[in-house]
């Protein structure tokens, strides 16, 4: 994959979700100030970052099995194996695949790492999700919106404060998928451990990354107009697809998958 996207410089002295991510999951595409971040999270936060892991693979698994070819993936982080499109490929060889982050190391890695098939394809979009039209327009060099696509925002939503207006953006997301499309989201939960919650705001609030956790309640809104399939809205280890049930596990994130009908 060629990305053709200029090389902006990396800020090292600025955390940045995507690098927290990778050092909450034990990777080293991070700097000091990611690592100062993950260190002070409280741990239900290393343990979310893993069980969130953990559903974008069953979810892209149990997509790729129902016949999805298309997957577009914003808010990428940094590659980690297996990375969306070797899950999608190893199911359906043919499968396309965007993704899109806005941190400059994920730029960085995409090339090297992200790379399809020869049946398939992959491509990268270096842009943000408040951007969402910005986002389509370029997906369609390797999309076809006319035919369903999965669209996932995993682990991104809890970044969006309601000042940025997270809703909006999904719509106009959704708004573009056409009907037998899917939508998987996560969020980051306010009201399963509150305090822990409160403490993790906290410590990202001290890198200057404003963190947004939510209700269930708040959660589910973001499936207004669509088919949401079982088992529901529920907690990431508890979101499994013709498996079986996996043993009971706390969790503070909440995820879901949809139908565009």
């Amino acid at each position: 994959m060629k990305t053709g996207i200029p090389q902006p410089p990396i800020d090292t002295g600025k955390p940045h979700p995507a690098r927290v991510y990778d050092a909450l999951l034990g990777g080293k595409d991070n700097y000091p100030v990611d690592q100062a971040v993950a260190e002070h999270l409280p741990a239900e936060a290393r343990t979310g970052a893993f069980q969130q892991r953990a559903f974008m693979n069953r979810a892209t698994a149990w997509l790729a099995g129902e016949g999805v070819d298309q997957f577009l993936d914003i808010g990428t982080g940094i590659p980690t194996a297996p990375s969306l499109h070797q899950i999608a490929q190893e199911i359906v060889p043919a499968s396309r695949v965007v993704y899109c982050d806005n941190d400059p190391i994920v730029l960085r890695h995409a090339e090297a790492l992200l790379v399809s098939r020869p049946e398939g394809a992959t491509d990268y979009v270096h842009a943000d999700v408040r951007a969402p039209g910005t986002i389509i327009e370029a997906a369609r060099r390797t999309l076809d919106f006319g035919r369903p696509v999965a669209l996932s925002l995993l682990g991104l939503l809890h970044f969006l404060p309601d000042d940025e207006d997270p809703y909006g953006i999904v719509r106009t997301l959704t708004a573009t998928l056409a009907p037998g499309s899917w939508v998987a989201l996560s969020q980051g939960a306010s009201d399963v451990n509150p305090e822990r919650g409160e403490q993790g705001t906290d410590e990202y609030g001290k890198g200057g990354i404003r963190l947004a956790l939510r209700t269930r309640a708040e959660f589910a809104r973001f499936f207004e107009g669509l088919e949401v399939v079982e088992p529901g809205v529920v907690t990431a280890p508890r979101w499994f697809r013709g498996t079986v049930a996996p043993e009971p596990e706390e969790s503070g994130m909440y995820v879901a998958v949809a139908r565009v009908p």
